[in-house]
């Protein structure tokens, strides 16, 4: 089990540095785009495209290592109120409707891809892209996120500290 463990924190941090290549990739982009307009230039039809891929495609490979970090944005103002029990509850209820959600999100987006590839969808702006590609990402991304969730509904670790503020 160790071994399956340590696979899959490889591949979320695997995601997690494709994220952070994108958003390098991002910027780049968008330089590039402004610089050509700037000097009358019409920028490449594809620097558009993978803009728009990759700025979706770095918040779905990112999720999941952000959940793992708890890097993700909650509030602490209602849990820090509370005694210590009911914080441990209500971060554990949490937790589990996260789970919830993420779960739901996952299905539809496997019924997503699963018509997308049925009904041989492309993407026919700039050029014929398998609508697929973009959409695979729902339920791996999401089907990550709710076992991150999991983790904090049922493990040992909460998801909430209960220390309302700033705590870096």
């Amino acid at each position: 089990m160790t071994r399956a463990l340590k696979l899959y924190e490889g591949l979320l941090s695997a995601f997690a540095l494709i994220a952070g290549a994108l958003l390098v990739w991002l910027m780049v982009s968008i330089l590039i785009s402004v610089t050509m307009r700037n000097l009358g230039l019409q920028p490449f039809p594809w620097l558009f495209l993978s803009g728009e891929y990759g700025l979706f495609y770095l918040t779905m490979l990112g999720a999941p290592w952000l959940v793992r970090k708890r890097g993700h944005v909650h509030v602490e103002l209602v849990t820090a109120m509370l005694p210590a029990r009911a914080q441990a509850w209500l971060s554990r209820a949490v937790a589990a409707a996260c789970v919830a959600v993420c779960l739901l999100l996952a299905y539809a987006g496997y019924e997503l891809v699963r018509q997308d590839i049925a009904r041989s969808n492309f993407d026919v702006r700039a050029y014929f892209t398998p609508k697929w590609w973009l959409t695979v990402a729902f339920p791996v991304s999401f089907g990550l996120m709710a076992l991150e969730f999991a983790r904090f509904a049922v493990g040992p670790a909460r998801m909430h500290s209960g220390e309302a503020g700033i705590h870096e």
